[in-house]
């Protein structure tokens, strides 16, 4: 009955029970009595599941599971890649203080339990007797030595000085104390709401290991964590091959069966043609493949021995228009753009109906999301006044950029303004490491792409997608269209920080409605992710951030 009543609490709701209690106490008072808080759960999504295969009674313990994965893994160094499939690969390899369930609640993992010592303090004790694939013991160390590495500036020191690519999904982390061998404190630099989901991103690196191999080099050669499976080898265009660790101490304990992963070994195949993927499913050369294409799915699921299953998704798609470039400057052709395309049409063709429409800049998914926003209506006469009104009753010609992942729905785009509006609109395909920095400098009209809202919560998406960009921070780090609004600006710092569940809803709001108004981009949809698997593979199922967690996963024959 208590964890019952702990999974219907939000980490949000916590804080705003515990700040103004912390708040009576003043500085002169008795020290605040410590929250325990053994789970959080920010928002559920369900899964919406397209077949179902009857699990066999019982898991079975053996066999290889393989798995294609839509693109090559980054790195294996847990603190610098921001990329999800690589992210499938470190997690199923390493583990964190918390993790996520499927339906996105935020468990406690390593830890056995989290403790709101004040505002801007939280306290973790590890579980004993966990250890690292070396068999190394876990200590508060490890746990410190994981985070300071992420946070200094320049920390990883191969191939060349430069600072984690994950710290800014953890940016107001100031330190890490150690407080006994078991327990660290984290301190903040202000009260931070969502710190428990964004903590979901990190995981733990032996701290001794680590150094007696020289550094980042060594240790992406032959990682070690304290995950369910250890590596063997590979190559991140390739395979990455791990098995099981026998010794593991077992997870989350809210995600049962709890211990060692049943599969003898799991391998992670780089397939990033998607018929080639679908192929290998089909072939049996591989137990689970991302990314399947809508279009494939009735195919699929006539063969009795695969299984699809799909869930909400957590990237929002949309074509930003650079509002500094003309004719994209006038607001009144970024709001005709939102009007003059069929996005439901797109949305059938392109995902066969798979997504829900993006009513403006946060997922109707996400726990901000304003339900009195809705997506812009489809009408092409409201679409040709408006271009009027802005001295465009002729139309004008405009590029799209896009990285190849992008083309196709660039291309119904475009279509879409040629036939509407009579627009000349062309799509131009770039690699994305050459077409970035050139889409943050200004120099391109619009592109295609998405973000990703795995927290289901404004910090960390807003303030990288809306935000003014500033270099070297992590404001505006995705604002492809150049944005920027002053009171904008001001209400993304101020929902980061603000522990009031109805306040931030007020900020939130207001910034939703200012987006949608100034229509920085066309607002396009949110597809849902969908995954298949050979019908003997067993409890399984896609997660709304993208992970495939095989822990608890087992082969029935």
């Amino acid at each position: 009955m208590a964890r019952a009543r702990l999974r219907a609490l939000a980490f949000v709701t916590v804080l705003a029970m515990v700040l103004p209690l912390i708040a009576a106490c003043g500085q002169a008072g008795p020290t605040p009595t410590p929250v325990i808080v053994k789970e959080t759960v920010p928002v559920t999504v369900k899964e919406t599941v397209v077949v179902q295969v009857t699990p066999t009674p019982g898991p079975k313990r053996g066999g290889t599971l393989i798995v294609g994965l839509m693109s090559p893994v980054l790195s294996l160094d847990p603190a610098d890649y921001r990329d999800r499939q690589t992210e499938t690969v470190i997690r199923n390899m390493f583990d964190g203080l918390v993790t996520r369930t499927k339906d996105n609640q935020v468990v406690l993992e390593m830890a056995k339990s989290a403790t709101l010592i004040d505002p801007q303090t939280w306290e973790f004790k590890l579980k004993e007797g966990m250890t690292f694939h070396n068999g190394d013991p876990v200590t508060a160390e490890d746990v410190k030595f994981t985070f300071d590495r992420i946070i200094t500036e320049k920390a990883i020191e191969y191939p060349e000085p430069h600072t984690a690519a994950r710290k800014g999904l953890i940016a107001p982390l100031e330190s890490v104390e150690i407080v006994d061998p078991l327990t660290v404190r984290f301190h903040l630099k202000a009260p931070w709401p969502v710190f428990m989901q964004m903590l979901c991103h990190q995981q733990i690196i032996p701290k001794k290991y680590f150094e007696s191999v020289g550094g980042t080099k060594g240790f992406i050669e032959h990682p070690v964590g304290a995950g369910p499976f250890k590596f063997v080898e590979g190559k991140l265009d390739d395979q990455i091959v791990l098995e099981r660790y026998d010794n593991y101490y077992g997870g989350a304990d809210d995600l049962p069966p709890v211990g060692p992963a049943f599969a003898d070994r799991v391998i992670f195949k780089i397939i990033p043609e998607r018929s080639s993927r679908v192929a290998a499913l089909q072939a049996g050369e591989v137990n689970i493949i991302q990314g399947v294409p809508s279009y494939i799915v009735p195919q699929l699921l006539s063969d009795p021995r695969l299984q699809v299953k799909t869930c909400a998704g957590t990237r929002p798609h949309f074509m930003e228009m650079n509002v500094k470039m003309k004719p994209f400057d006038d607001v009144r052709v970024r709001q005709a753009i939102n009007y003059g395309v069929n996005v439901d049409l797109i949305l059938a063709k392109i995902l066969s109906g798979y997504g829900v429409r993006l009513p403006g800049i946060l997922s109707p998914f996400n726990n901000f999301a304003d339900p009195d926003i809705k997506p812009y209506p489809f009408n092409v006469e409201k679409a040709k006044a408006l271009l009027k009104e802005a001295g465009y009753e002729n139309g004008f010609s405009f590029v799209i950029d896009v990285s190849a992942d992008a083309k196709e729905l660039a291309e119904a785009i475009a279509g879409e303004l040629r036939t509407n509006l009579g627009l000349d609109v062309s799509v131009r395909v770039w690699d994305w490491a050459v077409l970035r920095p050139k889409l943050l400098a200004g120099e391109r009209q619009a592109t295609v792409g998405s973000w990703g809202d795995s927290a289901f919560d404004p910090v960390g998406y807003l303030e990288a997608k809306v935000h003014t960009y500033v270099e070297g921070s992590t404001y505006g780090r995705g604002n492809y269209s150049q944005y920027s609004n002053p009171r904008v600006d001001e209400l993304v710092k101020a929902g980061e920080i603000e522990t009031d569940v109805a306040k931030r809803h007020e900020i939130y709001n207001e910034i939703q409605r200012i987006v949608w108004e100034e229509a920085p981009m066309l607002f396009l949809f949110v597809p849902q992710e969908i995954e298949a698997a050979a019908a003997n593979v067993q409890n399984w199922g896609p997660s709304p951030d993208g992970r495939i967690n095989l822990h608890d996963v087992w082969l029935s024959q």
